[in-house]
C-alpha cells in the first residue's frame, strides 16, 4: 500500500518526537530508571513505525493510520513529562518526579495500546519482537523494579541532606547552605523527608482486617447512610479510612464471606491507581456472637461525591475543573485498560466519583462489588439511570453494554464537571429523555467561557454514533495536554 501524504504527516512528526524523547533522557536527573525504560519503549516503537514507512498497514489501514494517531497524542504527553525533569531546578525536578508514578503507568499503558494496533501491519518475527518488549507481565515487574530502584536513589539523596543538617540548628539552614535553592524548595524536600516516614498507601495490601485494628465511631452519626449501610470515618494503620457497616442481619456465613471476598481480591489487585478508590479489605466483627457485623473499609475522600462538590459552593476554576476531568478519565482508563480487555464500569456517573483532598477524583463505585452483593440482604438490581444512558440503549433496551456506551456516560459526567449543573433535569421519564437524545438529537449546552479543546472533547464522548466517541485513553492523552497548557 502507497503511503498518502496524510499518513506521511503523521509518521514523520512522529518519529520527530520520539528523537526528542531520546534526548531529554539523557538530561534527567530524577526518575532515571522509568525514563530510560520509556526511552526504550519509543524507540522499539519507533523502529515499528519506520517499518509501517517502508512496507505500508497491512491488513488493517485504519486501525494502524488509528494507531499511529493516538502514539503522536501519548508522545507529545511523554514529551511534557520528561520536560517537568530538564525546565526546574535540580531538587525541584526531585520533589516532582516524587510524585509522577501514575502518570509514566498511564504513558506505559497508551505506548502498550499503540504497539497492539501497529503489530497488526507487521510481519510475524516484528510481532514477535514487538510482544518480548511490551508483554503484560514483563513490563509490570520492569516498571516495580524501575519505581524501588528510582525511589531509592531519592530517598537517598534526601537522607544525604538531612545527615548534612547535623550541626545546625535547622535542616533548612543545612539545606541552603548546600544548595543555592529558594525557600519553596526546601520546604518541598522538609514534606517529602515526612512523607517518607509514612506508610505508602498503594503499598498497603487488600486483606481481611481484624476488628482492633480499627479504630471508628460507631454508635457517632455515620457521615453517610443508606438502606443497607452506614459508613463512618475512622483509621486503620495510619490512615484514615471509611468503614462501611451493614445494617440488616446477614444470612452470608462469615466462611462464604471469605470466599467471595478472596476471589474478588486478585481481580481488584489490577485495578491498583491513584485515580481508583483504594480498597483495604473486608473486616468480621462479634464473629462467634449472636450478630456478627461485617464492615467494608476503603479509603476515605474527605470531599465526598463528585456531584456534590459540583452541588456546593467552592471554587472551581477551568484548570481545576480540566484537572479533575484528567483523575476521572485516567480512573476509567485504567478500568478499561484491565487485563479482561471487556471490563466496563457499568454504572458511571457523578456520584460514583469521590473527591479527596487537593480536588483529586478517584473512580469509586465496583470495588469488591461481587463481596457486597453477598452482604446485602436485598439484592434487588438499582434502577437505571437513564440520564447517562447512551442513545444506542435508549432506543433498544437489549443493546449491550459496551465501552462505547460507557464514554457516552462520561461525557455526561465531564459535562456536569464543565456546568456544574444536573444532566437533563426537566427529564422525568426514560420517554422525555429519549426524545431530547434519539429524535431530537439535542445535545445539552456548555457555558460558553468552557474551553475551546475541552468543549470539543465533551461533546465527542456524547457524539450520537460510537464510532466517532473517542477511547479512554485518547481521552486521558487530550486532557493531560489540556492541563499541562494551562
Amino acid at each position: 500500500m502507497t503511503l498518502s501524504f496524510s499518513a506521511m504527516d503523521i509518521i514523520e512528526p512522529i518519529l520527530a518526537i520520539a528523537e526528542k524523547l531520546y534526548s531529554l533522557c539523557e538530561e534527567v536527573k530524577a526518575n532515571k530508571k522509568r525514563c530510560r525504560r520509556l526511552a526504550h519503549r519509543v524507540s522499539t516503537l519507533a523502529e515499528l513505525v519506520k517499518t509501517v514507512k517502508v512496507h505500508g498497514f497491512g491488513t488493517e489501514p485504519e486501525q494502524v493510520i488509528n494507531g499511529l494517531e493516538n502514539l503522536k497524542l501519548t508522545l507529545e504527553s511523554a514529551e511534557k513529562v520528561l520536560k517537568k525533569y530538564t525546565c526546574f531546578s535540580y531538587l525541584r525536578r526531585v520533589t516532582k518526579a516524587y510524585d509522577l508514578g501514575e502518570e509514566f503507568s498511564c504513558l506505559n499503558e497508551r505506548l502498550n495500546d499503540a504497539a497492539q494496533l501497529l503489530s497488526l501491519a507487521l510481519q510475524f518475527e516484528h510481532r514477535v519482537s514487538i510482544q518480548k518488549v511490551f508483554q503484560e507481565a514483563t513490563r509490570q515487574r520492569e516498571d516495580e523494579e524501575d519505581r524501588q530502584s528510582d525511589s531509592l536513589e531519592l530517598r537517598e539523596l534526601l537522607q544525604s541532606l538531612a545527615q548534612e543538617s547535623k550541626g545546625t540548628n535547622t535542616m533548612v539552614d543545612a539545606v541552603q547552605k548546600t544548595v543555592d535553592q529558594t525557600q519553596r524548595d526546601v520546604q518541598d524536600i522538609k514534606e517529602i523527608l515526612e512523607s517518607l516516614k509514612k506508610p505508602r498507601l498503594h503499598l498497603q495490601d487488600i486483606r481481611e482486617i481484624k476488628p482492633e485494628e480499627l479504630t471508628y465511631s460507631f454508635p457517632v452519626k455515620p457521615f453517610m447512610k443508606c438502606s443497607h449501610s452506614e459508613i463512618y470515618k475512622g483509621t486503620y494503620n495510619k490512615f484514615t479510612v471509611a468503614i462501611k457497616r451493614y445494617l440488616c442481619p446477614l444470612s452470608t456465613s462469615p466462611s462464604e464471606l471469605r470466599r467471595v471476598f478472596n476471589k474478588e481480591v486478585e481481580t481488584m489487585k489490577r485495578f491498583e491507581s491513584p485515580s481508583i478508590l483504594r480498597m483495604f479489605g473486608i473486616c468480621v466483627e462479634d464473629e462467634n456472637g449472636p450478630n456478627p457485623r461485617n464492615l467494608i473499609v476503603m479509603e476515605y475522600c474527605e470531599k465526598g461525591s463528585l456531584r456534590q462538590v459540583l452541588d456546593s459552593n467552592c471554587n472551581l476554576p477551568w484548570e481545576r475543573k480540566t484537572q479533575m476531568c484528567l483523575d476521572a478519565a485516567q480512573g476509567l482508563y485504567r478500568l478499561h485498560q484491565s487485563e479482561e480487555k471487556f471490563k466496563v464500569h457499568g454504572s458511571i456517573r457523578s456520584c460514583i466519583f469521590l473527591v479527596a483532598a487537593g480536588y483529586r477524583v478517584k473512580l469509586g463505585g465496583f470495588e469488591l462489588a461481587k463481596t457486597e452483593t453477598s452482604l446485602q440482604k436485598n439484592k434487588s438490581k438499582m434502577n437505571s439511570v437513564f440520564h447517562y444512558n447512551s442513545p444506542q440503549q435508549l432506543q433498544n433496551i437489549n443493546h449491550p453494554y459496551d465501552k462505547a456506551c460507557e464514554i457516552y456516560s462520561f461525557g455526561i459526567v465531564l459535562w456536569e464537571v464543565a456546568t456544574r449543573d444536573v444532566p437533563f433535569k426537566d427529564c422525568t421519564t426514560p420517554g422525555q429523555i429519549y426524545q431530547k437524545v434519539c429524535v431530537e438529537k439535542i445535545m445539552e449546552p456548555l457555558p460558553a467561557d468552557c474551553p475551546k479543546q475541552l468543549k470539543e472533547l465533551i461533546n465527542a464522548c456524547r457524539s450520537f454514533e460510537p464510532f466517532l466517541r473517542p477511547t479512554a485513553g485518547v481521552l486521558v492523552d487530550k486532557l493531560f495536554n489540556m492541563v499541562e497548557e494551562d
